[in-house]
């Protein structure tokens, strides 16, 4: 029974939200959104996207809004380089960072972790500007076009 369980819920599929329009969501930038009641935050990071629960796991403040940076890593004992540089965001509130791609915490990185979320980019056919168009109406059975 248990096992069945399982495999409902890992083919289930998820709904498609709209976000944004490429052209509207450039590398460095973000959108906070709320989608099915949940407020997320949606990264472009040097052209790869990715989602997270706009919600701090401390205290619950609003993640997403906090500042992507890098963090500094340690090279060798004592040693210490700052890298992976707009691979971090920093909490607003009280400065706990996580990794954008993962939701995976810096300081505890297998126990702390903020919700991520699938994002795909889709290709979007715009319609010709070459191409006139008319706006098509049906009313009572008849179709209409509007000139």
């Amino acid at each position: 029974m248990e096992q069945a369980t399982t495999e409902r819920a890992s083919t289930r599929t998820r709904e498609k939200h709209f976000v944004a329009l490429l052209r509207d969501l450039p590398p460095g930038s973000r959108k906070i959104v709320s989608i099915q009641g949940r407020s997320i935050g949606v990264f472009n990071i040097d052209g790869q996207f990715y989602a997270l629960k706009n919600s701090c796991p401390h205290q619950g403040a609003p993640l997403c809004a906090g500042r992507i940076k890098g963090t500094r890593v340690a090279t060798k004992p004592f040693e210490y380089v700052y890298a992976r540089e707009n691979e971090i965001i920093k909490c607003p509130w009280h400065g706990w960072e996580f990794e954008i791609s993962t939701g995976r915490s810096i300081f505890n990185p297998h126990r702390v972790r903020v919700q991520t979320y699938d994002v795909t980019v889709e290709a979007q056919e715009e319609p010709d500007p070459s191409i006139e168009m008319y706006p098509v109406t049906v009313e009572e059975g008849v179709v209409m076009v509007h000139v």
